[in-house]
């Protein structure tokens, strides 16, 4: 817990730290929120593609926060890649894959729902191994 007295011996590059897992945490968020709504409006039927802030703020937003994340890993000096972050980068990758499957067009309406079910698990996952750090969540 930080109180006054500790905010007070934060470094400039501890600082720096702070602000950009800010920002990281603010964009998975945002990332996030777009997702179910881009989705949420497929299911409706609405063309979320024809808004155009809709077709633009998920590729800044997810620019923004693979550079955060790449930050990050760097400042961190994050030695065990190959535990949970590595089981992260890789539930990524599922994750924008089905998930593109989920919001494609031409995706069938009644196999739409399971992809974007299946997306919403990958999200899951990856913010638990980033919240626990661990891939199996702390339970092994």
């Amino acid at each position: 817990m930080m109180t006054i007295a500790s905010i007070s011996n934060i470094t400039g590059s501890e600082l720096d730290l702070v602000r950009v897992r800010h920002i990281h945490v603010s964009c998975v968020a945002l990332s996030i929120s777009l997702f179910v709504a881009r989705g949420a409006m497929q299911f409706s039927g609405i063309d979320w593609r024809q808004i155009r802030l809709l077709r633009i703020a998920p590729r800044l937003v997810d620019t923004l926060l693979l550079m955060s994340a790449l930050w990050l890993a760097i400042s961190l000096q994050v030695s065990n890649v190959s535990s949970w972050l590595g089981a992260k980068l890789l539930a990524v990758l599922a994750y924008i894959l089905i998930g593109r499957i989920a919001l494609a067009p031409q995706t069938a309406p009644t196999a739409r729902g399971v992809w974007f079910a299946l997306a919403l698990v990958c999200l899951i996952y990856i913010v638990g191994v980033a919240v626990t750090r661990s891939s199996s969540w702390g339970t092994v």
